[in-house]
């Protein structure tokens, strides 16, 4: 019986710097450095999250892109998903 050729996909080289990706993340696996939008513009992370007792709601420490004079703090529901852009491994912001 003669053998079969194998039928391996052929994987395509990756493109050397990938541009930061829009990932969907609860609450606490912020990082300082994301981004996020929301109605009144774009803001990034500034200070880790944290919980309040119970753990139903996260908060952090938030300004505008740029802006340092508007930082706040900012409060979400634990179970539900941000849309966040990572800056790069490399270290950009």
């Amino acid at each position: 019986m003669a053998k079969r050729p194998s039928k391996k996909p052929q994987q395509l080289p990756l493109p050397v710097s990938l541009p930061p990706a829009t990932t969907r993340v609860l609450p606490m696996h912020l990082r300082v450095g994301d981004r996020f939008a929301d109605e009144t513009g774009e803001w990034e992370l500034i200070g880790p999250p944290y919980t309040s007792p119970g753990g139903k709601t996260v908060h952090a420490r938030v300004q505008r892109v740029g802006q340092s004079a508007t930082a706040t703090d900012r409060s979400w529901d634990a179970y539900g998903r941000l849309s966040v852009t990572r800056a790069s491994a490399k270290g950009e912001k």
